[in-house]
């Protein structure tokens, strides 16, 4: 079952559609947003795998979302229900799993929910060791062993590779028990790094640093112990 999230400024076509998706047994949780901005402020607390949206709306439009649910990585399918048939191109653009004209027909609004599966499937199936970003509506995988550090940035993370750097919608701390086990540390509040890419440590200093990709980055006090003892284990000796 998938949670997802619906959003129209128009209450009888928002009733419409949470009643129709609670009616297929795939839809788990149904969060409602009756504006852009009530959509975004539920994005920022609750993990979502599909959006509904309607296209019209006071302030930020179903576009205006979906733009910003892209420019974040792991962002949920998107889907949008309008009675505008002019902006489809736009829609598609942005990476759209489905386009639905209102009213919405109950087959054709199953189907949909299909799409929205086929795709969170074909998403299940990069292996752990790969990440796909988002970049402008367009999707890009990289390497977890290309990512030397990670950045918080809210509920937001920026990997930082040799290259470039990448903002997902996943917390640091999320981030920091899945990629444990692939030599991943936290080393401050703000920051988790791949042990693999650390070329220097200065750990006796008044505020404790360590380098890596050419980005010097700070250590708390609270994670010195578990930094020394990876450092150990790798062999790097850190400066005093």
């Amino acid at each position: 079952m998938i949670t997802v999230l619906i959003a129209d400024d128009e209450p009888p076509a928002l009733d419409e559609l949470a009643f129709l998706l609670g009616k297929d047994e795939r839809i788990g949780t149904i969060h409602r947003a009756s504006s852009g901005s009530e959509a975004l402020r539920i994005l920022d607390h609750e993990r979502v795998d599909a959006l509904f949206l309607d296209i019209h709306m006071p302030g930020l439009s179903g576009l205006d979302i979906a733009r910003a649910v892209s420019r974040a990585g792991n962002s949920p399918a998107v889907v949008f229900v309008t009675a505008d048939e002019d902006h489809a191109v736009k829609a598609f653009d942005l990476a759209a799993v489905d386009y639905l004209l209102k009213p919405v027909r109950a087959e054709r609004l199953a189907t949909s929910v299909g799409r929205v599966m086929e795709t969170l499937a074909i998403a299940e199936t990069v292996p752990a060791s790969v990440i796909t970003v988002d970049l402008g509506g367009m999707k890009k995988m990289i390497r977890r062993d290309d990512v030397r550090y990670v950045q918080a940035q809210g509920d937001y993370a920026r990997l930082h590779t040799e290259e470039s750097s990448y903002l997902i919608r996943v917390p640091l701390a999320e981030l920091e028990k899945q990629w444990a086990e692939a030599g991943f540390l936290r080393i401050h509040r703000s920051y988790l790094v791949s042990m693999t890419h650390v070329t220097q440590a200065k750990l006796g200093a008044a505020q404790p640093t360590i380098t890596a990709n050419g980005a010097e980055l700070p250590v708390s006090r609270r994670h010195l112990p578990a930094l020394r003892e990876k450092l150990e284990a790798t062999r790097i000796r850190p400066s005093t």
